[in-house]
């Protein structure tokens, strides 16, 4: 079966942690989006601001990965709060400012008003549009192939 590309939205600092723990975590932790991600997967996060709480604008993506094998699991972070997980093979990269790309993302209909998707969460985009996100965070086809061969087709 052919992958799915998803833009995951999440402040900077949770998925820091996510990249650090090697997993994604979507919709303040619903099990209903990760079950919408299948193994094989790829997905990029952005990352409007640097903490879910305020902080400083970041308006990037800032994560890139495939889904690993595996079904989703829930993880008890105490205090009643139990949120879903994916495990990811996160690839090394760098940010990428959305605002050069607005113009060449196809999921953006509106271009003035290019934020307007982003609050659901899970976006589910074009294989072009995940290549454009791609290589302006300097992840290759070639790094691809390798997360490919990692965790299987």
């Amino acid at each position: 079966m052919a992958p799915k590309f998803w833009i995951g939205v999440a402040s900077d600092d949770h998925v820091k942690a996510g990249v650090r723990g090697g997993f994604c975590q979507l919709c303040h932790g619903k099990m209903a989006a990760v079950r919408r991600i299948s193994p094989g997967d790829w997905i990029a996060y952005y990352s409007p601001r640097t903490e879910m709480k305020g902080g400083e604008p970041v308006q990037a993506f800032t994560a890139i990965g495939r889904v690993k094998e595996g079904e989703p699991y829930p993880v008890d972070m105490g205090n009643g709060f139990v949120p879903a997980r994916r495990d990811v093979e996160f690839l090394d990269r760098q940010p990428a400012s959305i605002r050069p790309l607005i113009e060449s993302l196809d999921f953006i209909k509106n271009k003035r008003n290019w934020a307007y998707p982003f609050p659901s969460g899970l976006l589910k985009i074009s294989e072009s549009d995940f290549r454009t996100i791609s290589e302006a965070m300097g992840v290759s086809p070639k790094d691809w192939a390798s997360a490919e061969k990692k965790i299987g087709p």
